[in-house]
C-alpha cells in the first residue's frame, strides 16, 4: 500500500503550480501602486504634512491630526488651522461614501485599507480643535457649530446613555450660545447632567479670558484575538491629575470634564467589529476545510487495491484542500489600529474676568496628590483686550503656549 507520503510526493509539482497561481491571483487583486519615500526631517509638523501629502492617501487623515495637535502643541495656531481644515474637509467628504471602506469589507482587503476618519473619539476631537480655533479668530458661532459636530461625531454608541455625552462639548456650545446673546441654559444642563468628575459651573459671561488645557496620554489602539480581529484601547497612566492656573494672587484651579479613555471605550461595538469577526469565522472554517480536505484526499490516494479513479477522487480532494488553504491565508480579519497618538487624556476648561492690559499665566500641572510637576510647568504672556475673548489652549504637552 501507498503511503500518504508517497501520494503527496507524487501530486507536489501539481500543488505548488496551483498555490503559486492562486497566490498571484489573490496578490494581483489585493496590490497598491507604489509610493514614493518621504523624505524624513524630524520635524514633527513637517514630517507629519509629508506623509500626509506623500504617502498612501488612506493614511493622510491621522497624518494631519497628529501634525495640527503638534503645531498646536507650539503655538503655530494658523499652521494647526489650515491642518485641521484639510482633514475636516475630507471627513466630510467621506461621509457621503468611501470606495476604500467598501472594500474593506470584502474578505480579502483588510479594514487598514480603508482611507483612515479615525473612530468617533478621534473625530470628535478634531472638530473640539477647530472650535478653539474659531474662537481664537473671534468667531464663537462657528465654535459652537464646531462642538455642535463633536457630539453628532459621538452621537450612534450602540448604548444610548453613551451617546453625544462629553460633558465639555455642551457645555462650551452653551458658552458659546451665552457669549452670542442666546440662551445656553439648556446645553449647560446636558453637560452636567453627564459630568463624570464634578458637575460644571454655571456661565460667567463677562469672562474674557477662556482656558482650555488637557493633559495625560490619550488611549492607544492595539487588536486581540486568534486573528487580531478585535480593537482594544490601552490607558496610559496618568501622571498628571489635574492643573492650576496662577494670575498673580489668583488661582484657578481645573479638574477634569472628559477622559478621551473612557470617550473610546464606551461607545460599544462598531459595524466594523461584527464584519472583522464574520472574516475570522470564514478564516478558521476554511483553513480547517483545507486541512480536512487534504488529509482525506491523501488517505484515499495512498489506498490500493480499490476502483482506479479512487486516486482521483483523492487528489481531487487534496487540490481543494489546498485551495482552501490558500483562500484562508490571504482572509484578512485584522482590525485597524492606525490611532490618533498624541491626544491627550483628559480635557478641561475655566474662565475668569481679567482688566485689560498684560497678563503673566503660570501654570502648574499637579498630580493624584496635588503636587506641582515642575518639570511640566508652562508660562503664557496673556494680552487682554476691551474688544475680543483671550483664549488660552495650553497642554502638559506644549513648548510655547499661546494666547489669542
Amino acid at each position: 500500500m501507498r503511503s500518504i507520503a508517497d501520494f503527496l510526493s507524487m501530486n507536489a509539482a501539481l500543488w505548488t503550480a496551483l498555490t503559486t497561481a492562486s497566490w498571484l491571483f489573490v496578490c494581483g487583486c489585493a496590490s497598491d501602486a507604489p509610493t514614493a519615500p518621504t523624505r524624513i526631517t524630524g520635524d514633527a509638523v513637517t514630517d507629519g504634512r509629508n506623509r500626509a501629502s506623500q504617502g498612501p492617501a488612506r493614511d493622510r487623515v491621522v497624518w494631519q491630526y497628529r501634525a495640527a495637535l503638534t503645531a498646536m502643541h507650539r503655538g503655530e495656531f494658523a499652521e494647526a488651522k489650515r491642518i485641521f481644515d484639510e482633514a475636516l474637509l475630507t471627513l466630510g467628504g467621506l461621509s457621503a461614501g468611501d470606495r476604500n471602506a467598501r472594500r474593506a469589507r470584502g474578505y480579502f482587503s483588510s479594514e487598514d485599507r480603508k482611507t483612515f476618519r479615525g473612530e468617533p473619539y478621534e473625530r470628535a476631537m478634531a472638530y473640539y480643535y477647530r472650535g478653539i480655533l474659531y474662537w481664537m479668530d473671534g468667531e464663537p458661532d462657528n465654535a459652537r457649530a464646531c462642538f455642535r459636530n463633536g457630539q453628532l461625531q459621538d452621537a450612534d454608541a450602540e448604548q444610548h446613555q453613551y451617546a453625544s455625552d462629553y460633558v465639555l462639548l455642551d457645555y462650551l456650545d452653551g458658552l458659546a450660545s451665552v457669549k452670542l446673546g442666546d440662551d445656553g441654559s439648556d446645553a449647560l444642563k446636558r453637560a452636567q447632567s453627564v459630568q463624570k468628575f464634578g458637575a460644571p459651573v454655571s456661565y460667567e459671561k463677562d469672562a474674557n479670558v477662556l482656558l482650555f488645557v488637557e493633559f495625560g496620554q490619550g488611549p492607544r489602539k492595539y487588536a486581540t484575538g486568534a486573528y487580531q480581529e478585535q480593537l482594544r484601547f490601552r490607558e496610559e497612566p496618568a501622571k498628571v491629575r489635574s492643573a492650576a492656573v496662577m494670575f498673580g494672587a489668583q488661582t484657578v484651579v481645573v479638574l477634569p470634564y472628559d477622559d478621551l479613555f473612557y470617550q473610546a471605550t464606551t461607545r460599544g461595538g462598531r459595524v466594523m467589529d461584527h464584519i472583522l469577526a464574520n472574516k475570522a469565522i470564514f478564516k478558521s472554517t476554511t483553513d480547517t476545510v483545507g486541512d480536512a480536505a487534504i488529509f482525506s484526499g491523501a488517505v484515499l490516494g495512498s489506498q490500493q487495491g480499490r476502483h482506479s479513479n479512487v486516486d482521483e477522487i483523492g487528489l481531487g480532494l487534496a487540490v481543494f484542500g489546498v485551495l482552501n488553504k490558500v483562500v484562508a491565508a490571504f482572509a484578512t480579519p485584522a482590525a485597524d489600529i492606525r490611532c490618533w497618538d498624541n491626544l491627550p487624556k483628559f480635557l478641561t476648561f475655566a474662565s475668569l474676568r481679567l482688566p485689560p492690559g498684560k497678563h503673566t499665566a503660570t501654570v502648574e500641572f499637579r498630580d493624584a496628590q496635588g503636587h506641582a510637576l515642575p518639570a511640566l510647568t508652562k508660562a503664557i504672556q496673556v494680552p487682554v483686550t476691551e474688544t475680543k475673548d483671550v483664549i488660552v489652549y495650553v497642554s502638559d504637552q506644549s513648548s510655547t503656549p499661546q494666547s489669542l
